[in-house]
């Protein structure tokens, strides 16, 4: 049993299963006290028993975390059993429905996906955020995905994945000065989410359409255990990442990967306190690669 965490209370929300029972078990390797959310109460009581019989300190708090009270609840928790809420994991989620896209997705169905990703996000740090920064200090760890890019076809998953990264980058410039650092990961791992004829059929109907290359499906399609993700989850959450906040990381197997921060390219340039604006032709000149 490692100390690296030892005297930290850590959330791991979604942690019942997949990539959050692996980070959980992790965390709890490395010394930090863990509460295990998950909807299913079985499972998560499942996880938090795999725990403890490894020597480790975990308790069960099942519920929807994105309702603002469980979330609350959540935090509440992890201060009484273990002195703080050091670290927060957010691992929740759910799958866009088979076949999903713009076409025919239905507003209640986009809106329970936001509220799986974005809301769920939400709630947790805005519950643990205060109670970090009245402490001197905290880590966010969020899960995105790939799929922010849209490579992957859907709509509220890629869009709950968007605004998860958003949010975590405003969460981690807002808290910076309290020693509070937020991050995101988005990994690669083999889950409910990504197992099962519905995924296998999608993955490869992407491929199909020219969505996804040769390389990037066989890669969806052969991904390995969630064990392979967690440490880049407990890394971020420890002081060994004391400096490094406000970043979007992929964990997927044995690649390590970290996305740029977002800049935008010079395309034209006019100071518009002495030229006019650019002309619709000359807009189409400039980013069609002409001069104007």
């Amino acid at each position: 049993m490692s100390s690296l965490l030892a005297d930290r209370g850590a959330v791991v929300v979604g942690g019942s299963r997949g990539i959050g029972a692996a980070v959980a078990a992790l965390l709890a390797q490395h010394g930090a006290g863990v509460v295990i959310n998950g909807r299913d109460a079985d499972a998560a009581q499942s996880t938090t028993e795999g725990i403890t019989a490894a020597g480790g300190r975990a308790i069960a708090h099942p519920g929807s975390p994105s309702d603002q009270a469980v979330a609350e609840c959540l935090v509440d928790r992890c201060i009484n059993e273990f002195g703080g809420v050091h670290i927060l994991v957010n691992c929740a989620g759910i799958a866009e429905p088979p076949g999903s896209s713009i076409l025919d997705i239905s507003p209640a169905q986009f809106a329970e996906l936001l509220d799986a990703h974005l809301g769920t996000v939400f709630a947790t740090c805005r519950a643990a955020a205060p109670k970090m920064v009245a402490q001197g200090g905290g880590s966010i760890v969020n899960t995105s995905s790939f799929a922010f890019l849209g490579d992957y076809g859907g709509t509220g998953y890629p869009a709950g994945k968007g605004a998860v990264n958003s949010l975590t980058l405003a969460i981690a410039a807002e808290l910076k000065g309290h020693g509070v650092r937020a991050n995101v990961v988005c990994p690669g791992a083999k889950t409910r989410l990504s197992t099962g004829e519905d995924y296998v059929a999608h993955i490869t109907d992407l491929n199909r359409r020219g969505l996804l290359d040769d390389v990037s499906m066989q890669g969806a399609l052969d991904v390995a255990a969630p064990d392979y993700a967690a440490p880049t989850y407990v890394y971020l959450a420890s002081d060994l990442a004391k400096q490094i906040t406000g970043e979007i990381f992929v964990a997927a197997g044995g690649f390590v990967g970290r996305f740029p921060r977002a800049a935008p390219d010079l395309i034209g340039y006019r100071d518009h306190h002495d030229a006019t604006p650019w002309s619709v032709t000359e807009l189409s000149a400039l980013i069609d690669g002409g001069t104007a």
